[in-house]
């Protein structure tokens, strides 16, 4: 799956469950509730979460897969981010790297 595929799938998704007109600043809202859920997820694969028993016990593989989820909405966030500002997350990730190989003086076919 590329970026554009992601992109498009989003974008029908939230507009068949009518969620697409949100406003940015909510958006953006959700997206900073992702990275915190993120954030605990990272926590609780490197340093476990002994300290909420009511999340129960969990193996290795289900943290892990559930890391895997967090990471994806936060994805599906800055996809719909994106649609709303009628940008495309390929040409991004190529201004991003443009960006960096600018900055650290590198060319992109290096890596």
């Amino acid at each position: 799956m590329n970026l554009h595929d992601v992109q498009e799938w989003e974008k029908n998704f939230y507009e068949k469950h009518g969620w697409k007109d949100l406003p940015p600043y909510i958006r953006v809202g959700f997206l900073m509730e992702e990275a915190g859920e993120v954030s605990r997820a990272v926590r609780t694969y490197e340093i476990g979460r002994d300290h909420h028993p009511e999340e129960g016990k969990k193996t290795q593989e289900e943290i892990r897969q559930n890391l895997s989820e967090e990471i994806g909405d936060m994805i599906s966030n800055l996809a719909i981010l994106a649609n709303l500002y009628q940008l495309n997350l390929e040409d991004a990730m190529k201004a991003h790297r443009q960006k960096l190989c600018d900055r650290f003086n590198c060319k992109e076919e290096e890596f």
